[in-house]
């Protein structure tokens, strides 16, 4: 009878260690990967519906009393808010994760996102509220920055270190697939209002509609990332890799060169990211009479050829390096920006020749945008390190991007476009350049 029993204990004993190792197996990249897309989606359609109002609606709703140009100036000053407050917005969650966990911040800070998505949509505009209405609105956008720096998830890093090392550049740029995919379905919406109501209706209430959309899609995202991370697998690996967050104070004065260097290694991508996407549309639509319908479709085709750049940045980065990828694109950017002005002042032609190639750079230089020096970081470090980089890199190379081009464009004429992207290309490479002398000397 004591045999069996013991007999009975082994086997329960081994089914117990088995059952652990399967709860802390290691979690596939491709389950990972699908996390990264659909949150990344989500936030990034948020942010297109926004930026794509910015250009083509909120002059007109919020600053009637302006010349178009100046509106369009004072809704680019509003929409770079968000930029300033995302770095608040990613301590302020850290902080909250470490006293409440990865979930708990996860949706309080989608909860906020989605909160401030759905209040802009109900603002009334200048003639109603006047002033008020204005508070409003960059009030809502401060509240987007916040929570759209709570919403660091740490999924790219895992992903990365889950990935294998020969594969790491391809499973980096799923997530940045996130991007093409947000601008196609935010201007497709956009694009389809535009077809179907006249411009009265669509000033009047149909600019709405994209914000609701907007906050059920973050729905949607916030249960599809939940389910990942809170499975014991995910908190296990976070564990393993440590990827967990650590003080601010105590990053910058261990790894602050780190942050910089990686902010601006990606800077002629960010700053060419609303250069293509943003400010063509507020250009079309301050200096052409040309259909914006038709120009938001040619930029959804561009989209597609960026999420094409996107995917073999991918092949090209497991081949020469990440950093090297980096470096490349940035050079072709630096090209691109000695002619892309001509083109888009040179008729229907040049402005398509401007997008889809401005796209196709995009994608291939965005592919590797994210996380290319952050293994500079250390484990100890990476969690945090990641998300206060991205949030750097938005704000020194995109906030100001479409309110400086624009503004450029109006006083100075497109040429200084080119030399606004060129000034990102030179920093990408002294960065890039800086980051490999740090290496060789340590």
């Amino acid at each position: 009878m004591s045999a069996m029993s013991d007999a009975s204990n082994t086997k329960l004993s081994h089914r117990d260690h088995d059952h652990g190792s399967k709860a802390h197996s290691s979690v596939a990249p491709g389950e990972i990967a699908v996390g990264v897309v659909v949150g990344r989606t989500a936030e990034y359609f948020d942010f297109f519906v926004y930026g794509i109002a910015s250009a083509l609606v909120f002059p007109a709703v919020f600053f009637p009393f302006a010349e178009p140009l100046q509106g369009t100036l004072y809704a680019f000053a509003v929409f770079a808010l968000a930029f300033l407050s995302r770095p608040i917005g990613t301590v302020l969650f850290m902080w909250i994760q470490s006293r409440w966990g990865l979930a708990a911040k996860l949706t309080a800070a989608l909860f906020l996102l989605g909160t401030a998505t759905a209040g802009i949509a109900f603002v009334p505009g200048y003639n109603t509220l006047g002033w008020i209405s204005i508070l409003l609105l960059a009030s809502f956008r401060l509240v987007q920055g916040i929570a759209l720096g709570g919403s660091w998830d740490g999924l790219p890093s895992l992903l990365a270190l889950n990935a294998p090392k020969q594969r790491r550049g391809w499973y980096s740029m799923l997530g940045q697939l996130g991007a093409p995919a947000g601008f196609i379905v935010a201007a497709g919406v956009f694009a389809f209002l535009y077809y179907n109501l006249p411009e009265e209706d669509l000033l009047a209430w149909g600019w709405r509609y994209p914000f609701f959309v907007a906050f059920a899609l973050n729905v949607v995202a916030l249960f599809a990332r939940l389910r990942l991370v809170v499975a014991d697998e995910y908190q296990h690996e976070m564990g393993t890799q440590e990827l967990q967050p650590t003080p601010v104070l105590e990053l910058f004065r261990e790894r602050g060169r780190h942050v910089v260097i990686g902010a601006f290694a990606a800077l002629a991508s960010y700053a060419l990211f609303h250069i293509v996407t943003i400010f063509p549309l507020s250009w079309i639509k301050v200096f052409t009479d040309e259909s914006i319908a038709g120009f938001l479709v040619l930029q959804i085709i561009g989209a597609f050829l960026a999420a094409g750049g996107i995917v073999a940045s991918g092949l090209v980065a497991d081949r020469v390096g990440r950093a090297r990828t980096l470096g490349g694109l940035a050079v072709a950017i630096a090209m691109y920006s000695g002619f892309a002005p001509t083109l888009l002042g040179a008729g229907d032609v040049g402005e398509v020749i401007f997008i889809l190639l401005g796209f196709l750079l995009l994608g291939l230089s965005y592919g590797q945008a994210a996380g290319a020096v952050t293994a500079n970081f250390g484990a100890r470090y990476r969690y945090t390190g990641a998300a206060l980089t991205s949030d750097l890199a938005w704000l020194i190379g995109a906030a100001f991007a479409p309110l400086v081009a624009l503004g450029l464009t109006a006083k100075l004429g497109l040429p200084y476009i080119g030399l606004y992207l060129l000034s990102g290309a030179v920093c990408t490479l002294a960065a890039l350049g800086v980051n490999r002398w740090l290496r060789l000397q340590s």
